[in-house]
């Protein structure tokens, strides 16, 4: 059992409050608003939320979870904080920590006596260093020095819905701690052991965008569901139908096809495909800005790629792969030939090496997307990796035809990855809290 103090009173602390007091724990509700106390001392939610009510009585009633708006007597009563108040968008659109950063001074000062261990944990939704560079200082200073020894910080996102929270509580998609400390992350998955769910630990930079980045695509995906139903209206047919038939596709659609950030995209049908439905919603007065988005930031994943290498500062460029995956001749719209194209244009002297590429085999459309883009791709071309790993000052991993060689044995230079070096953070940056 642990005894842990929930702070904000809304919807995701009475929630988190009523289903730990619930499954055995020893809970104290704290909110600077009266009124909330007393309905929560009541066993009344001061939120609508299906079977909430219910939830917070029997809480109440067997002892497991009173409230208070005494916030050093909470701090004093338990060993756990979990931070649930409000980050509302600021008027720029900016995320307002002030009631969390209020919040956490004022519990680091309640425990700046105390010799007790203590963990306090972010619920509330923040992008990532936030609470790296902002609340660990903000606790630090508070508690008299000691993060990380005698108290420590970490988050802990919630996945909750409003009118099915409690629901969601019980049955979430995964339990997700940010902490770089492995016992207190423990600690932290000890309030959960009544919920069947994988528990996931990861670094706290990652636990805020995981929030942010689920949010985001629900949203992504009501906006394009009702863009694909707008266009599909405007064509005579039925929006609603199209969309279950797409879902019915476990294997690319509903899957984790497509979803592991890396490289641009390219090849002879989703450029085409995503540039015909945009024509026809123009030629239609249909605004369909999601769809729109799509090949402008592609493009803009591309020139992140052009940069990086820029940044190397080198000259001679060592190419792995050319079409847009590899085991295909398919140049069609490959991002790596555009890539190649915009290198030689900046005078990058440029050999690649792609052993699916042979110019003997290119027909067709292939042939003639190759002549306008890379109309010299014969004296680019090198036929051993050898020839690659020996004119290269940087070598550049494009597609999976590097996973077939021995490149990191064979080559002693500069090495740029676009497939993960684009989305990874360097290795140099380290939290430690």
């Amino acid at each position: 059992m642990a005894r842990v103090a929930v702070f904000g009173m809304g919807y995701v602390g009475c929630v988190t409050a009523g289903c730990l007091a619930r499954d055995g724990h020893e809970v104290i509700g704290v909110d600077i608003n009266a009124d909330k106390v007393a309905m929560l001392q009541a066993g009344r939610a001061p939120v609508a939320e299906p079977g909430l009510d219910a939830l917070l009585q029997q809480g109440v009633a067997r002892g497991a979870l009173r409230a208070t708006g005494d916030l050093a007597a909470a701090v004093a009563s338990t060993d756990m904080a979990l931070v649930s108040v409000g980050t509302p968008s600021a008027a720029d659109g900016s995320v307002d920590s002030r009631a969390v950063e209020g919040v956490v001074r004022q519990i680091g000062e309640c425990l700046r006596t105390r010799q007790q261990k203590y963990v306090v944990v972010i619920r509330s939704t923040l992008l990532p260093g936030v609470l790296e560079e902002q609340l660990a200082p903000l606790l630090n200073d508070a508690c008299g020095g000691g993060l990380g020894v005698r108290v420590h910080l970490c988050n802990n996102p919630e996945f909750l819905r409003e009118t099915t929270a409690i629901r969601d509580y019980d049955h979430a998609p995964f339990v997700l701690i940010g902490c770089s400390e492995a016992h207190v992350a423990e600690r932290v998955n000890e309030l959960y052991q009544q919920v069947q769910a994988e528990t996931i630990i990861t670094d706290t930079r990652t636990a805020a965008l995981v929030k942010y980045a689920c949010n985001a695509f629900h949203a992504l995906k009501v906006a394009f569901a009702n863009e694909i139903g707008t266009l599909a209206r405007s064509f005579g047919a039925d929006g609603r139908r199209v969309m279950h038939i797409v879902c019915k596709d476990k294997q690319l659609n509903i899957s984790p096809a497509y979803l592991r950030p890396g490289f641009a995209f390219g090849g002879s049908c989703l450029p085409k495909d995503v540039r015909a439905l945009t024509r026809a919603a123009q030629q239609r007065a249909i605004a369909t800005d999601v769809l729109s988005a799509i090949l402008p930031s592609n493009e803009a994943h591309l020139k992140r790629a052009i940069a990086l290498i820029q940044a190397g500062g080198v000259r001679r460029v060592g190419l792995v792969g050319l079409s847009f995956k590899a085991d295909t001749d398919d140049l069609r719209e490959s991002p790596l030939v555009h890539l190649a194209e915009t290198l030689l244009g900046r005078g990058y002297p440029l050999k690649i090496y792609d052993p699916g590429v042979r110019l003997v085999n290119l027909v067709g459309r292939n042939l003639h997307f190759v002549d306008q883009h890379l109309p010299h791709l014969s004296a680019l071309l090198v036929n051993d990796p050898r020839e690659l790993y020996h004119f290269a000052e940087l070598l550049v991993l494009g597609n999976d035809v590097a996973d077939q060689l021995n490149w990191r044995e064979a080559y002693a230079g500069p090495v740029i990855d676009v497939r993960c070096d684009l989305v990874v953070a360097p290795p140099q940056r380290s939290d430690s809290l």
